[in-house]
């Protein structure tokens, strides 16, 4: 169980990756869309999609020459969401 879990926040402790779940969260993207949506290189956004990938994070599809992604580890957006929404109330705490 340990190991499961460390190997999710492993996933999860680049903020890239962080940057790919959020956009995915609102739906399937190609690479295309998603480097509209984060600002990166298009090697960079690869990398880290492959290690979504392989991690179990992401899915991919082919349509055509388009490769398609979306969220298929509901327990990573989960855990996502609670820390960022914990992080951005104590900042708000802070700043209010």
């Amino acid at each position: 169980m340990f190991e499961s879990a460390a190997e999710v926040f492993r996933v999860m402790s680049a903020p890239m990756r962080l940057k790919i779940i959020a956009s995915l969260c609102n739906g399937e993207k190609n690479v295309g869309e998603l480097l509209g949506e984060v600002a990166t290189t298009q090697p960079n956004m690869s990398q880290h999609l492959n290690t979504l990938y392989q991690a179990g994070v992401v899915g991919k599809r082919r349509d055509g020459v388009q490769i398609y992604y979306r969220i298929i580890n509901d327990r990573v957006v989960t855990l996502c969401r609670a820390v960022c929404t914990q992080i951005a109330i104590e900042t708000d705490l802070q700043h209010g």
